[in-house]
């Protein structure tokens, strides 16, 4: 990859892994499924506009808008908003990538190889430790959320390759508008009417620029720059990058919301990242890219939403 291009694929990592603290300080103004809502709302309406007609059958991208776009922003922002910290967050949803593995090789066939199933017991191991670690020191029920968002993230990225999208920008745009009336009203029967409309009148500068960063920077920007990486260069060349995520995440959670990094953590970060680089980048048999290459950790290819 030309330096200004790989420079990029950095950039857009570290968007990516800030993200997460975006959403922690974006938690301290909106319901959780409310910020999710309000994310996909500003993402995504106004691009349809400029995107054309849906290039792919309706199911798909229901299904797809539905477990990535509620399930899975939908438990990752109420699990954070139960305690789970914004640096541990990005590093533990990695582990759909196991997830994606596993749905993929009873759905599509694919059988993992032995490089794949030995990253994939690496990756569940440092869950476990991952666990551990959140274990002594906060109840874990924010913790399992994460990992059931992970889950949905890895049938979100299965259904994604089922659809096959010839045009991954249009399809994605289309995804995100799925969740935003399905948020909505999930936040007005769990998080309450009344809990909503003060958010919104308590809308200030900095609410709004949380919105903003979420919804355009890391979304549209990320999502845009991404495919662009990917237009141009293999996905093997490419998705190693994601991996950094949650070196950002982590970094800079410890940075500006001042999240403590313990030596477990770290062991954690580093069974997990080493297990999902074995588990993304090695190609099952049968199949001639990885399902997750051409994406963020573990995801699809016309899945990198974060």
């Amino acid at each position: 990859m030309r330096p200004v291009h790989t420079a990029l694929a950095v950039l857009v990592a570290a968007v990516w892994g800030f993200n997460f603290v975006v959403i922690e300080i974006g938690l301290g103004h909106f319901p959780p499924l409310l910020l999710s809502a309000l994310r996909f709302l500003v993402a995504a309406l106004p691009a349809v506009f400029f995107v054309g007609r849906p290039k792919v059958a309706w199911k798909w991208i229901l299904g797809v808008g539905l477990a990535l776009g509620v399930a899975k922003f939908g438990l990752l922002f109420t699990g954070m908003a139960a305690g789970m910290p914004a640096g541990l967050s990005s590093l533990v949803l990695q582990v759909q990538a196991v997830f994606t593995a596993l749905i993929a090789a009873v759905v599509l066939r694919e059988r993992p190889g032995r490089v794949r199933l030995a990253g994939m017991g690496v990756a569940l191991v440092g869950i476990a430790v991952a666990a551990v670690d959140r274990g002594t020191s906060a109840p874990v029920t924010g913790f399992l959320l994460v990992v059931a968002a992970a889950v949905c993230w890895g049938v979100s990225n299965v259904l994604t390759r089922k659809a096959a999208p010839p045009d991954a920008l249009n399809f994605m745009v289309w995804v995100c508008a799925v969740p935003v009336l399905p948020l909505f009203g999930l936040s007005l029967l769990v998080e309450g009417p009344e809990r909503d409309l003060a958010a919104l009148r308590a809308l200030d500068w900095s609410g709004a620029a949380v919105i903003g960063y979420v919804a355009w920077v890391s979304t549209v920007f990320g999502f845009g720059a991404w495919g662009y990486l990917l237009r141009r260069y293999p996905a093997s060349s490419v998705a190693p990058f994601s991996l950094l995520v949650p070196v950002f995440g982590m970094s800079s959670a410890a940075l500006v919301l001042g999240e403590a990094v313990t030596p477990l953590r770290w062991v954690a970060a580093a069974l997990l990242v080493g297990g999902v680089a074995a588990t993304s980048l090695t190609p099952p048999r049968g199949a001639r890219t990885p399902l997750s290459a051409a994406s963020p950790p573990g995801a699809a290819a016309a899945s990198p939403v974060r």
